[in-house]
């Protein structure tokens, strides 16, 4: 369950965030042309590699790129509680803060030996007092403006290349700036949350609508109508409870275009309006 939530954008896309969990709890990462750097502040969560389940403890951190990772980090143990910053690494944000030349972190390796997508980061001093000053950030909105943004994105990405995992990480990186080849499953979770139509969505698999449609209802036991609309709604309910935006904003987010249209499917959901949910839901957590 999600207790806290805070976020900075940076040219419309989320840079930075601080989340307060309690487990059980599943969070989901989008796939999408992204990294992301994930340090524990309390706490400890989990992630799910193949076979593999790594573990992230207090004061340590990874690195993900969310193009071909798994997509979820959890924890399963009863009431325990994590704290999470995430910075968001976006190809287009790095061009345009770096016009001249991207560092050499974000350059492809010379010998690329693996093309590993994950990298846990040890306990390392320096990423601890970049962190330490995020939070005094967090903790003072008023302060936050573009110029500080792009200063921390690049305080980060200096810090990183002195880290013991700098090679891991520019591969990881690198793979931003590469030519990537979406499955389907990637390009139908990578556009939940937009408003493309079914038949936009068939062109971008390169198939007919009759024949995506099939091949979605393989892989979702669904329709795609209905499972990209429960998402929205799941999306939209997840928010009401951790963010102070106003209905229409949260809506549009979630890719409906149409308020009425997205106060009737989220009442026929929930059995409740969206205000009604927030306010009954936030008033039972207070209690």
């Amino acid at each position: 369950m999600v207790n806290d939530y805070k976020k900075y954008d940076l040219f419309g896309k989320t840079l930075m965030q601080k989340i307060a969990l309690t487990s059980p709890f599943n969070f989901d990462f989008p796939v999408t042309e992204q990294a992301c750097f994930l340090y524990v502040l309390k706490g400890e969560f989990q992630y799910q590699v193949d076979n593999e389940e790594i573990n992230i403890p207090t004061n340590y951190s990874l690195f993900l790129n969310c193009i071909t990772s798994g997509k979820q980090i959890h924890h399963s143990a009863v009431q325990s509680d994590c704290e999470i910053v995430i910075v968001t690494f976006y190809p287009d944000i790095l061009k345009k803060i770096y016009d001249r030349e991207l560092p050499l972190l974000l350059h492809s390796p010379k010998h690329v030996v693996s093309n590993q997508s994950n990298k846990k980061i040890n306990n390392e001093f320096l990423i601890q007092k970049y962190i330490e000053g995020l939070l005094f950030y967090f903790e003072n909105p008023s302060l936050v403006n573009e110029d500080i943004l792009i200063l921390k994105l690049k305080e980060i990405i200096l810090l990183l290349a002195q880290t013991q995992n700098a090679e891991a990480i520019q591969v990881i990186l690198s793979q931003l700036f590469s030519p990537v080849t979406y499955t389907f499953k990637q390009i139908i979770e990578a556009n939940l949350f937009s408003q493309l139509t079914i038949e936009q969505l068939a062109e971008l698999n390169n198939l007919s609508v009759s024949s995506f449609k099939r091949e979605f209802a393989k892989l979702y036991n669904d329709t795609p109508a209905n499972y990209i609309k429960n998402k929205k709604l799941e999306k939209a309910a997840e928010l009401l409870l951790v963010s102070d935006q106003r209905i229409t904003e949260i809506a549009f987010d979630c890719g409906f275009n149409d308020l009425a249209n997205f106060t009737k499917s989220f009442g026929e959901k929930y059995n409740l309006s969206p205000t009604s949910y927030r306010h009954e839901l936030k008033n039972k957590h207070l209690k």
